[in-house]
This record gives C-alpha cells, structure tokens and sequence, in this order.
C-alpha cells in the first residue's frame, strides 16, 4: 500500500505544484488523471525520491519513502515521461547494464533477467539494434523493460502513451495491464482513455490538489441524468456558451457536439447522453475553476 499525506511541494520561485495531496493506493492499476502542469509530475517525482516535497509524508508499506530513499528505489519501478537512452548502445547491453546498477552482479542472472524481460515486451527480435533507433513505442517498452528490472513491487509511468499511434497504444497498454495485476503501478496521464482503459481506481489532480477519487465507473454513475447533448454549428457555439455552462466540446462529421451538466434538460435541443469518463475529468475541472 502507498500511502501518502498532506503532501505539499513549492518551487523556489513560489510555485505550489502540490497543496495537500492525500491518497491511499493499493495493489493493481491506478490513474492519476490531470491537465499539464497539474502536478502529475512532481507528485510522480516525489514519490520516486527525485525530489524531497516541502512538507507531507509518503510511505509504501513499512517504507518510509522521504527518510528511506535508498530502501525504496530497491523496490521501485520508473518511466519517466522522458526517457533517455545512450545513443549506438543495444537494447539487451543497455539492459544489461542496467541491471547491474539495480544489483545483479551475477553474469548468469542478468543475462536470464534481461533475456525474460526482452521476451515480455516484444523486443527479443531488435535486442541487437540501438535503442536510440527505435520508434516511440519501443522505446516505450523498453522503458518498461528497464523499469521491471529486480521485480518492483512500486511502479511509476508518467505519460506513457503520448505521441503513441493507435497500434502502439494499445500493445504498451496490455503490457501495463498484465503488470498491474501483481504490483502497485500508477499510470500518470492527461489521456482519459488510457484510464478508462486500464484503472479500477483512479484521482483527478489540479492545481496540485486531489478534485476527485474513486472507481471510474462510480464517478460516471453519479453523472447518470445529468449530462446532456447537443450537435450545432460552429458559429452557434458562442451563444450556447453565453446560455449554459459547457463542459466539453468535441467536432463530429463536421458539426460540434458539446456537453452541458444540467439537473433537467437545458433547452429542447438538447438530448440525454450517457455519462462518460471524459465528462467526470472536464466536469471536475470546471467546477474546480468556477471555485477559484
């Protein structure tokens, strides 16, 4: 279990990225929702003991993760949103390199360490090739790769999926999701899909703060009637924003759809629509703003 209280974080030039986060993760996938510069990464770095937050506590088991650094990253498992790679190096050298900074010194458990991961994430064909030349959903594997060096128990992936096409996308997330099933992995992201997706459990994170927790499919059940639809034109889309309160919009076969959060329906044009994912995010952020 990562537990983590009052958790706060400012910036020497006076930015507060984390005010008073409070969350409580247990074993299996669980997203972490929010726009950029919501504090997703800094709250990911902190937990990884990249950086020391100004004040709060973050403990994983008996792990006191702040005091602990060096217990914790024996457990932990890290794909940073930008990943780097040594240039001309191979996948399986670089891996195996890897795997003597987590402590593998034995020749025959790297090379069976590094051989099984290869295999897990699809990459034993271009072991040999440059990691530096792979496209983006290698390297994304291969991070993940990297990251499962000595069995983590704790992993990390702050946006994984981005700039991923369709086909990359969906293999990186199957491969999460086989993970998760052991293993406490946080999947950071502004993508609502991938958590829908993949997370029993997820937060909304804004403006350094936890706007919202829970199930995905409760969240969306409490928008149940709630929710409500309309196609216009383009040149339309001022007056409905002057009328009504539009959390979303989305352009569909030329047209704009957007969604407006209403008790009852807000004129005759507008028709009931299923309350999904996206709309708790954007439902949450803008009442986080209308608050402000």
């Amino acid at each position: 279990m990562l537990s983590i209280r009052n958790l706060a974080h400012v910036y020497a030039n006076g930015t507060r990225a984390l005010d008073g986060v409070d969350l409580e993760i247990g074993k299996g996938m669980f997203g972490l929702l929010g726009p950029n510069g919501a504090g997703k990464s800094t709250l990911m770095r902190s937990i990884a003991t990249l950086q020391t937050p100004t004040s709060g506590e973050i403990r994983f088991g008996d792990i006191d993760v702040i005091r602990q650094p060096e217990q914790l990253r024996r457990t932990l498992g890290y794909l940073p949103q930008d990943f780097g790679v040594y240039p001309r190096v191979s996948a399986y050298d670089l891996l195996d390199h890897m795997a003597v900074l987590k402590g593998i010194a034995g020749k025959g458990e790297r090379k069976q360490t590094v051989e099984a991961l290869l295999h897990q994430v699809n990459l034993w064909d271009v072991r040999k090739k440059a990691v530096a030349g792979y496209s983006g959903g290698m390297r994304q594997r291969f991070g993940i790769a990297q990251a499962l060096i000595g069995q983590p128990q704790l992993i990390i992936v702050d946006e994984p999926t981005a700039g991923l096409d369709p086909e990359e996308r969906n293999r990186f997330l199957n491969l999460l999701a086989e993970i998760g099933e052991n293993v406490v992995v946080i999947l950071s992201t502004h993508i609502v899909e991938d958590v829908a997706d993949l997370c029993p459990r997820m937060a909304v994170l804004a403006q350094g703060r936890i706007l919202k927790e829970g199930a995905p499919s409760e969240l969306m059940a409490e928008l149940n009637g709630r929710v409500w639809r309309k196609v216009i034109d383009r040149h339309e889309l001022d007056g409905e924003k002057a009328r009504h309160e539009i959390i979303s919009t989305r352009l569909a076969g030329g047209r704009t759809v957007i969604h407006v959060l209403a008790a009852a329906r807000p004129d005759p044009g507008f028709e009931p629509a299923p309350g999904g994912l996206e709309d708790v995010y954007f439902s949450t952020l803008a009442a986080a703003r209308r608050a402000a």
